[in-house]
């Protein structure tokens, strides 16, 4: 039997994805007499207004939005081509299926370690059909390039006929750190992605906003690939709670990262990446391995009912080892003094 989960320094845990709490969360935000449909165009207006996009379109699964804006992107100027950092979520964790169920190739840009650079995209000497920007980049510690970098960076996609296309799954929680509306880090680029159930703790799914003749052709390959889902009303309508309950916390979740990372540069015991987060996301290098921090802090749940990241990545030095703390509603139960001393017991 599972250990039971008292507090948790897991945004997604099974504390805050219990079915029936949802459910009753939900009875609000869905009336009786709601049409079906209604809480998917409620949702997909609201985006385009916040991103300040003529049109957005609801998908089932980020991968399939992402794959589906890198293709149509594709198939209108050409070349099979698209940049992005080599740590990318695409490249990672979705089997390559840019490639395999649509023909694309990725060009990696920058250093695994660290934000790709003017001068990283300089390098590139072939043709392209986008540049993919994820903000922040969660891999290596959730960094964000800074504003004028930004700009630079989409610049020179647009003066060589390139898009430009945001991997914002996590936007929500990037967009304190640029102090800047949402619709204007959107204006950036040609499409944006942004994810319905990270930051905004809804149930699954996700959003491309764009241009109108863009998410009309995204719409045609989301039935291809059989994201036309009619009844999403569960995850839109979830979603629409987030808005109005998550969305405005983003800044108070940033601002708990950063004193906790402090407490926990503080102890001396580990070190942050960023060592001042740029996002309520970042990561802690604990001079152990993998495995003891692992079963460390599955002895923690065991004994005290505290739920820490369940997973470490290793790292070159098999005595250090890397967590991921993303700071949502579940940590701010948690003072930066309480979470140094449960990062130290991580050993």
């Amino acid at each position: 039997m599972a250990p039971e989960i008292r507090r948790s320094l897991v945004q997604h845990s099974r504390l805050r994805r219990d079915p029936h709490a949802r459910l009753r969360a939900l009875l609000d935000r869905v009336p009786p007499g709601t049409h079906p449909t209604r809480p998917t165009a409620e949702l997909e207006e609201r985006l385009a207004d916040l991103l300040g996009k003529p049109a957005a379109l609801f998908f089932p699964t980020g991968t399939m939005a992402q794959q589906t804006a890198l293709r149509v992107h594709a198939d209108r100027l050409g070349p099979r081509a698209f940049a992005a950092h080599p740590r990318n979520h695409l490249v990672l964790w979705e089997e390559q299926g840019y490639q395999v169920v649509h023909g694309l190739r990725h060009r990696p840009v920058g250093d695994h370690h660290r934000l790709f650079t003017l001068a990283d995209l300089d390098g590139v000497r072939e043709p392209l059909s986008a540049l993919l920007v994820e903000l922040p980049q969660r891999e290596i510690g959730g960094l964000l390039p800074a504003w004028e970098d930004l700009v630079a960076h989409t610049s020179w996609a647009r003066d060589r006929g390139v898009a430009t296309h945001l991997d914002g799954a996590r936007l929500w929680e990037a967009q304190p750190f640029y102090d800047r509306p949402h619709a204007g880090i959107a204006a950036l680029f040609d499409t944006v992605y942004v994810s319905l159930y990270k930051g905004l703790e809804g149930v699954r799914g996700a959003v491309l906003a764009g241009d109108r003749e863009t998410v009309d052709l995204a719409s045609v390959w989301r039935t291809r690939l059989g994201g036309a889902v009619t009844d999403a009303w569960p995850l839109t309508a979830a979603a629409l709670l987030g808005l109005d309950t998550a969305l405005p916390r983003m800044a108070a979740y940033r601002d708990h990262a950063v004193a906790l990372a402090a407490a926990i540069n503080a102890d001396g015991y580990a070190r942050t990446v960023p060592e001042v987060p740029h996002t309520p996301l970042f990561h802690v290098l604990v001079p152990a391995p993998a495995e003891a921090v692992t079963a460390a802090a599955r002895r923690i749940l065991e004994e005290t009912g505290v739920e820490l990241p369940a997973h470490a990545s290793t790292s070159p030095d098999p005595n250090r080892s890397a967590i991921e703390l993303t700071v949502g509603e579940p940590a701010l139960d948690f003072t930066p003094a309480e979470v140094a001393e449960l990062i130290r017991a991580l050993r």
